[in-house]
């Protein structure tokens, strides 16, 4: 299907369900799929942070986004990433998204290596030109170690070379400054800004923003739904209030002990620890060298979600 222009709405970055040997259970992904359907969210965000796409081989990032595409059938857009290190790796990686029928693509800029802000801008300029489909950019500065500015990112939208940012990188001032800019710089089509934080939804969208990737998404779809149709509403009290509560099923993020794990492997495997409570996906298993959540641990995780009138 062609990217709405522009992009709004609730966009869940896609979970990866993996069998106990760590191979893509598409079973599991297919039910994901319909859970997040069902919950009525606007779009799917395939091999970003929450697809564990940074462990991911390139045979399972294909086997991601063909099954994802197929059982979608064009019904939703189908947002996919092509995170790599390199201007190179990442168009390789376009070329195969565009073949099995991504809508859009999602980047972000190189990595591993220190870039100049110049050789960013270039970056997103050579992927853009490497397809015709829709780019995003990515604004992730803490796996990245770099942030995209808003005077780049609007100068980008400017050129056509962008069609949208997915800001994840938790400076709300920088984020504002993309929303108020594109009030005033000329695009040639319309530019999506959308959030990627859990908990602070209501006021991005106050802001202006156009829409969410909640991480938090792929286990209740439907409440961030109802708190997007009511700051669409001006229902703000509603709104405030059932942002309130995924804040408080957002604490699951924290149920791993960080004494023996990192942040990611407690976030990534409690959504995952909550998909299988709920009975959406066969098994939590996270990739390695993630470490996986304990019993107790998962208990937590069931705890937020009865507090949460999920279980």
């Amino acid at each position: 299907m062609t990217l709405p222009t522009p992009l709004t709405g609730v966009v869940p970055p896609v979970c990866t369900p993996l069998t106990p040997d760590r191979e893509v259970d598409t079973a599991s992904l297919v039910r994901l799929v319909d859970h997040l359907i069902d919950g009525g969210v606007d779009g799917l965000f395939v091999l970003g942070s929450t697809s564990e796409v940074a462990y991911l081989t390139d045979r399972q990032r294909a086997l991601v986004v063909d099954t994802v595409v197929r059982h979608v059938g064009g019904r939703l857009p189908v947002l996919a990433g092509a995170i790599d290190m390199t201007t190179p790796r990442v168009l390789c990686h376009v070329r195969a998204l565009t073949d099995a029928g991504a809508d859009a693509i999602v980047v972000t800029a190189p990595f591993y290596t220190r870039t100049h802000p110049a050789e960013i801008a270039r970056h997103f300029r050579l992927v853009a030109s490497g397809t015709a489909l829709p780019v995003l950019a990515y604004d992730m500065p803490v796996s990245v170690h770099s942030k995209l500015s808003a005077e780049l990112v609007l100068e980008l939208a400017a050129e056509g070379v962008l069609a949208g940012l997915k800001d994840s990188s938790g400076a709300e001032g920088a984020f504002r400054s993309v929303l108020l800019g594109r009030r005033s710089v000329p695009v040639p089509a319309p530019f999506s800004v959308l959030t990627g934080s859990e908990v602070t939804v209501d006021a991005a969208l106050a802001m202006g923003a156009d829409g969410v990737v909640p991480g938090l998404g792929n286990v209740d779809p439907a409440g961030y739904v109802r708190l997007y149709a009511a700051c669409r509403e001006g229902d703000w009290e509603r709104a405030r209030a059932e942002q309130e509560r995924l804040c408080g099923l957002f604490g699951m993020v924290t149920a791993g002990d960080p004494a023996r794990m990192g942040g990611s492997s407690s976030a990534l495997g409690a959504f995952k620890a909550a998909l299988h409570l709920r009975g959406v996906i066969a098994c939590p298993a996270t990739a390695e060298p993630q470490i996986p959540l304990s019993t107790r641990e998962t208990e937590t995780v069931g705890k937020h979600l009865a507090a949460a009138g999920l279980l």
